[in-house]
């Protein structure tokens, strides 16, 4: 299984989606609930880069559904980009990867770029695991995702792990939208 040597992503606890991420997306709940409505909102956009998604899950290692976990919270599928960009121009792609810390690969919604997405998610949950060697890899897991917003130097405990991330809470509604798009074949 993709992504098995990371941990399991349906078995990552989660909180799912802070209230004021969920009403930016025009919501008045938060949590598992919200995340799962996003996804669901997504999926429609999310299925033109499945098979991209999928091939570079099976060369990276890293699991399909997390990638498009991220893909929904960064980009919504890349309905919210202007030719490929967000985060006032900081963030290029449907992963959101920073050009003031990485050089740009691909073009916006290439494989090149989810290729190099998905190995700076790598990297953040090797950094975590490294750190943090007793935790399950589900821990590791999670504390990559919230890693690939905010930094390793981010992550002190794994209770207070979204501290300092968007919204408070990264980890928890990726790794939600990541267990929906599982639910979807990702």
């Amino acid at each position: 299984m993709a992504g098995s040597c990371y941990g399991n992503i349906m078995n990552v606890e989660t909180t799912g989606a802070s209230l004021g991420v969920a009403r930016a997306e025009g919501l008045n709940y938060g949590g598992v609930q919200a995340s799962e409505t996003i996804a669901a909102k997504d999926l429609k956009h999310m299925e033109k880069y499945k098979t991209i998604i999928k091939h570079v899950s099976e060369r990276t290692g890293i699991d399909g559904a997390v990638i498009a976990g991220i893909v929904s919270r960064e980009s919504h599928a890349g309905t919210i980009l202007d030719n490929g960009w967000g985060d006032h121009g900081n963030g290029f792609g449907l992963m959101q990867v920073d050009k003031r810390y990485h050089k740009i690969e691909g073009t916006w919604d290439s494989e090149a770029h989810i290729t190099q997405g998905a190995n700076i998610l790598r990297d953040m949950i090797d950094g975590v695991a490294k750190k943090f060697p007793q935790w399950t890899k589900e821990q590791q897991l999670k504390g990559g995702i919230s890693a690939y917003n905010a930094g390793l130097r981010n992550i002190q405990t794994y209770d207070r792990m979204d501290i300092g991330t968007t919204g408070n809470d990264y980890a928890n509604d990726v790794a939600t939208r990541a267990q929906f798009f599982k639910k979807q074949g990702y």
